[in-house]
């Protein structure tokens, strides 16, 4: 073979590596962000933001019914900037959030974009204070008492199940959010807890429902096909029927939730309430 042909093959053999590793090798190899600080580069961010993320994660990045509000440090799954371009771009599993391009959704981000993305992110961020929200001791002697929350909601692994777990609910949603679910909590039901991964998952949407013995039920909808329902009633019993027996199934968007209003709970009891679920999210109020 002459050197001409040998050196041909090399530089074939250099160039198909080359394309395996970029194939394999996962976006995220950059671990610091080139463009930290950038306000020019974060105006960018955000355009890439409505595009792609904002339909979840609200305007503004203030969290919407389905994502969560990512003005609030600390990010649950990690906060370092690398950390936030490996959850844009991968995706976390389990959960709603998909990998970057995974859904109808947007385009789909070039490395270049994500950055920007989580410049923008950092840009509109800032630091939750329980301390200036109210009292968390007096909020969570409200959540198990008086205004029964921890009836139908629970808080690392204490309270009912009839609702969302609220564990790390100050954390992924913005005060305004938990405000609103509180005082009209039918204007926007949550997500439900078994569909995570759907485009559209289930929401708490309540049912009244008569079984094929007479019995009457009322509860939240888990799941649902064109068949079979499953429903956690008031009492948290799980029930699975098949939809052409019951007697009647009726579904309604007016949450099983009552409104908390100002009669109710008073606009300092209910910052208390804001003030353990945030500190339950950032690891104390147990």
């Amino acid at each position: 073979m002459t050197l001409k042909r040998r050196w041909l093959r090399a530089a074939i053999v250099l160039a198909m590596a080359a394309a395996a590793i970029g194939a394999v090798c996962p976006l995220n190899a950059q671990t610091k962000n080139p463009y930290a600080g950038d306000a020019k580069i974060a105006k960018l961010g955000e355009f890439e933001f409505r595009a792609n993320c904002a339909f979840c994660h609200g305007l503004g990045a203030r969290g919407g019914g389905r994502g969560p509000d990512l003005t609030r440090t600390p990010k649950k799954h990690g906060d370092s900037d690398s950390d936030l371009f490996n959850t844009i771009n991968n995706g976390v599993p389990g959960t709603a959030m998909p990998p970057n391009g995974a859904t109808q959704q947007g385009v789909g981000m070039t490395e270049e974009e994500i950055w920007q993305v989580v410049t923008y992110i950092r840009s509109v961020e800032k630091k939750a204070d329980a301390k200036a929200l109210g009292d968390a001791g007096h909020g969570k002697q409200l959540f198990y008492g008086s205004a029964a929350c921890g009836t139908c909601h629970m808080v690392n692994g204490k309270g009912g199940r009839l609702g969302p777990d609220l564990s790390g609910a100050a954390a992924g949603r913005s005060t305004e959010y938990l405000k609103e679910s509180l005082r009209e909590p039918s204007k926007r039901l949550a997500q439900g807890i078994s569909e995570a991964m759907k485009e559209f998952s289930q929401e708490y949407e309540t049912v009244s429902v008569t079984a094929p013995d007479g019995s009457k039920y009322q509860g939240v909808v888990l799941n649902e096909d064109a068949f079979t329902v499953q429903v956690l009633d008031t009492r948290e019993t799980l029930h699975l029927w098949d939809k052409g027996s019951l007697k009647s199934f009726e579904k309604t968007r007016q949450s099983l939730m009552p409104a908390y209003d100002e009669k109710v709970l008073p606009e300092k009891d209910l910052q208390d309430l804001l003030a353990f679920l945030a500190a339950s999210s950032s690891g104390g109020g147990k």
